[in-house]
């Protein structure tokens, strides 16, 4: 069967370029994933760029917090940029103390009373650059449940999924760091040495045609154009996929398109997959998109409960060849109001290990069936279509 998914084809739908990446490494086990972020800050030299939705103060936070503290210390330059709303409950305290460690922080998306309702849009993206060698995206946030203290889950960290990657990608994401860390006010970004322009042109001879590595395109967005863009290609991805669509979210709340979308894909003959939490840390979110399951189930979309820990991961492979993994949810407040950070990857080996990772996930998970479905308590009903009516402000 003819791949229909391409470099051009994606570019074009997309309107960016793609690059290459070398060394992916998937962090899919919270601790482990927290270790190779650590010992990548460890590693700093230079500058360290860090991105994220939620920063708390908790013993996660403090961890990391201290750990940037002392490469302040050691002479490494270190940018905090976090999104307002997501660590509104982090203490001012906390960000003074890395200040006066010699830390830059700044906030996006911050509450302003001449423009209350702009406080919908969310800097989503998760991001960490260090001395522009290496990159690491994808769901986790800073705080205790990604790393398994979560009471809730007993120690074992919410189930999530992201890459750290090296090469020509990394310049890439700086640049997109960069852009949103001055839209925010933050001061002009140093590297402590000469040698940085030095390595900025290695990585940019690298990027070219004949260099080897795993093609990859960085989808983050921060507009509502870039937010048209990235539903163009999720939308495209589904429409074109011809043997499989397997998607993976902590929260799904689809529009109707996106419905249709998934019906029409089965209709001609594609085994479409979904997972979604067996447990979630927001209730009404929870509820609203299983609304729409009923639906779902009779046109043949296989959907599956995951009844480990948390689920919070958000990554979607088409055809075991073109994957999508970052930050981006299927639900409302995603596709239209979120600043969102993924990378997508055109490779069939990475596409393969993505389905076998998404196979390990389905032994800890249940399969809905229409008939078990149909069967479930009025009051779980009722739930579902009361909070199915508040779905654009999930």
């Amino acid at each position: 069967m003819e791949n229909t998914f391409t470099t051009d084809c994606i570019e074009k739908i997309f309107e960016e370029k793609f690059t290459v990446v070398r060394d992916v490494e998937l962090l899919w086990r919270g601790r482990e994933s927290f270790k190779k972020i650590l010992d990548t800050v460890i590693n700093a030299r230079k500058v360290i760029c860090l991105q994220f939705y939620i920063f708390r103060n908790d013993a996660t936070g403090l961890d990391l917090s201290e750990l940037l503290k002392q490469k302040a210390r050691e002479g490494v330059h270190v940018y905090i940029l976090y999104d307002h709303f997501g660590s509104w409950a982090t203490p001012r305290k906390f960000w003074k103390e890395m200040r006066e460690a010699g830390i830059s922080i700044r906030a996006s998306r911050p509450f302003k009373w001449t423009t209350p309702f702009h406080y919908v849009h969310r800097d989503h993206r998760k991001l960490i650059v260090v001395d522009l060698r290496e990159a690491f995206t994808g769901g986790l946030n800073i705080a205790n449940e990604y790393m398994g203290f979560h009471l809730r889950t007993k120690g074992i960290g919410w189930r999530d999924t992201g890459i750290m990657v090296k090469g020509p990608m990394v310049k890439i994401l700086f640049e997109t760091f960069k852009k949103s860390w001055y839209t925010w006010g933050g001061q002009k970004i140093e590297f402590g040495d000469a040698h940085v322009s030095e390595d900025i042109e290695a990585l940019s001879v690298q990027s070219s045609d004949n260099d080897r590595g795993i093609p990859a395109i960085p989808v983050f967005v921060h507009s509502s154009k870039g937010r048209r863009r990235m539903r163009r290609l999720l939308y495209y991805s589904i429409n074109h996929s011809q043997e499989s669509v397997t998607l993976t979210t902590a929260y799904f709340i689809p529009s109707r398109r996106m419905v249709e979308t998934l019906e029409n894909a089965v209709g001609r003959g594609v085994r479409v997959r979904l997972l979604v939490p067996g447990m979630t840390d927001v209730p009404a979110a929870f509820y609203a998109g299983r609304a729409f399951f009923a639906r779902l189930l009779k046109a043949g979309v296989e959907i599956y409960a995951y009844m480990g820990e948390i689920l919070h991961a958000k990554t979607y492979s088409f055809d075991k060849c073109w994957t999508i993994i970052g930050s981006t949810n299927l639900d409302f407040q995603s596709l239209r109001c979120n600043d969102e950070g993924n990378v997508g990857i055109l490779d069939s080996d990475f596409g393969l290990r993505m389905i076998e990772i998404f196979k390990e996930d389905l032994t800890h998970s249940i399969k809905m069936d229409r008939e078990s479905w149909h069967k479930r308590p009025l009051l779980e009903k009722m739930k579902e279509h009361f909070f199915a009516f508040f779905r654009r402000r999930l």
